[in-house]
């Protein structure tokens, strides 16, 4: 399965992201397919540039955004927010 999702770039503690297309078994900072555009969460106001046909296209091939990918395309208006998805983990209960 083909995932967009992010990959971490910049020096320490001074984050920036790539929007990559990336196999899902690929690592996090490994492999990657093709780069979409960049994010920089530590500017004001944070940085967002996709180019948005090569998005658009990749999602019409079936590629899954990551969570964090769809809420910034869905900021961006490339992608609707859609409902939230449930985790896959179970709450603990707690013990009396």
């Amino acid at each position: 399965m083909v995932k967009i999702r992010l990959r971490r770039t910049g020096a320490k503690k001074q984050p920036t992201y790539r929007f990559v297309v990336a196999d899902a078994r690929a690592p996090r900072d490994g492999r990657f397919i093709e780069i979409l555009g960049h994010y920089n969460p530590r500017t004001e106001p944070k940085t967002l540039e996709v180019d948005e046909t090569k998005a658009k296209e990749w999602l019409a091939k079936g590629a899954q955004p990551s969570e964090t990918v769809r809420r910034l395309f869905a900021e961006k208006g490339i992608v609707e927010r859609g409902p939230v998805p449930t985790t896959k983990r179970a709450a603990k209960a707690k013990k009396s």
